[in-house]
């Protein structure tokens, strides 16, 4: 995990994710020759990163995307989202992970100090009261469905 244990460099290549409910069943090989072409390099594009959040969290927001207005680099993409509860917030993603940094799309607050998280699933968690909701409906409905297929 970032900024965890001894081997900080190695995690400040790659960014650990939590398991989507909803991909319970495994990664499409695309997604798996997207990751691996970031293993063992010190490089890499918040763009794809930040994508990547914002698929993973769909299912649980009202609306999220990746910030056109303010840009990407290699070390830094913003992503844009609105809570179930109509909340609005500017994340900023970097090797350290993902904090917010305004409270309305494309927003900016330099002086806004607000901690890292090291996933989207813990900032969501931390923000949306029906983030947490919504991941414990879709991870039942998924594992009903893995049920189901069990049983034909």
């Amino acid at each position: 995990m970032l900024g965890e244990g001894g081997d900080e460099g190695l995690a400040a290549r790659r960014m650990e994710t939590d398991c989507n409910p909803m991909e319970l069943s495994g990664m499409s090989g695309f997604e798996e020759a997207e990751l691996n072409g970031f293993e063992g390099t010190d490089m890499k594009d918040m763009r794809l990163e930040a994508e990547a959040v914002v698929n993973d969290v769909l299912f649980a927001v009202n609306t999220i995307f990746v910030s056109k207005t303010l840009g990407c680099a290699d070390d830094v993409a913003y992503i844009n989202v609105e809570t179930r509860g109509r909340n609005r917030y500017c994340l900023e993603l970097t090797e350290a992970g993902l904090r917010v940094v305004g409270y309305a799309f494309d927003q900016v607050d330099d002086h806004l100090q607000t901690p890292y998280h090291k996933t989207v699933y813990s900032l969501l968690d931390t923000l949306s009261p029906a983030y947490q909701e919504a991941f414990g409906n879709a991870l039942f409905h998924r594992l009903e469905a893995l049920k189901r297929e069990g049983q034909s």
